[in-house]
């Protein structure tokens, strides 16, 4: 029997489809079924039917509102970094050129290390006392003494501290991803400005940022996404502390699934959380990449 194109593609979509349905589709239905149960992990069965409940209640928690606001700060300061470095370090790949190679096998290092793993790093890089930072910070005479600053333990800096392994680690995908995207753009285009005229500057604003548009909003929300729903590196450094000041939505969903034995309301914070998600992404979307598409 041969088969047409199109049955041909199907085919071959089948496993993906059956893959994406039994290991994204169920589990989501799964979630959307249980925040409008009362259901709690110490009991089996579906629970008590209760409607919109479990998100009423989510809505009107402060805990579950603060956590959120840490998690809008925390993507904020994580992505911004990344993207001001990486962007940075693609800029100067590209300038190099073929001299770049080493140095962006050396700057992608961070991607082989598991994101566990860099969170004990930098735990153990920043405790108070004995941390490497600290000591540095002794040395060049920034602070009196190496327990002058507490990273992990300080409400009012825990939050950019937690960040710091993620910058560190996912900068280079940042940096390649646009780096990639840089050696795409004609360099006919760039010549003609040249010849043209045009500063440097006017060269990257021009030319540079309009074409690198589909890339760069790939990247934002690939990593936005990615940073919001941090929840190792944040977990093995602070387990959310100190008093809840580096709780993020991830962590307090965990909390109050595991740890309080409530899946309905985990559920409901959760699917609120997606539905965030996907509504930030499409607005990235249109207004970065849509916005030069459709004009």
């Amino acid at each position: 029997m041969k088969l047409t194109d199109r049955s041909f593609v199907l085919v071959l979509l089948l496993p993906a489809t059956l893959f994406l349905a039994s290991f994204v589709g169920y589990p989501l239905f799964l979630l959307i079924r249980d925040s409008f149960h009362d259901v709690s992990i110490y009991a089996l069965g579906e629970g008590e039917f209760v409607g919109w409940a479990n998100y009423a209640k989510a809505l009107s928690s402060s805990r579950v509102l603060d956590s959120a606001g840490r998690t809008l700060n925390y993507t904020i300061l994580a992505l911004s970094a990344e993207f001001v470095l990486g962007f940075g370090a693609a800029l100067l790949f590209n300038a190099m050129g073929k001299r770049s190679e080493i140095l962006r096998t050396v700057f992608a290092f961070p991607l082989m290390i598991p994101p566990i793993v860099a969170g004990l790093l930098w735990r153990f890089m920043l405790i108070d006392n004995i941390g490497i930072v600290n000591h540095i910070l002794e040395q060049l005479g920034l602070i009196a003494d190496s327990s002058d600053i507490s990273w992990l333990g300080d409400r009012d800096i825990v939050l950019f501290s937690v960040a710091l392994p993620n910058i560190w680690l996912t900068t280079s995908f940042v940096a390649l991803a646009l780096y990639t995207g840089l050696q795409n753009i004609p360099s006919e285009l760039i010549e003609a400005a040249k010849i043209d005229g045009a500063s440097a500057m006017q060269r990257f604003h021009r030319i540079t940022v309009p074409l690198l548009r589909p890339v760069i909003a790939v990247v934002l929300i690939l990593r936005g996404i990615d940073a919001a729903r941090a929840f190792d590196m944040i977990w093995i450094q602070t387990e959310g502390g100190p008093r809840f000041a580096s709780e993020i939505l991830s962590i307090h969903i965990y909390r109050t699934m595991i740890r309080y034995g409530n899946v309905g309301e985990a559920s409901a914070i959760a699917a609120l959380f997606m539905l965030g998600m996907l509504l930030i992404s499409a607005m990235v979307f249109f207004l970065i990449w849509g916005r030069g598409t459709w004009q």
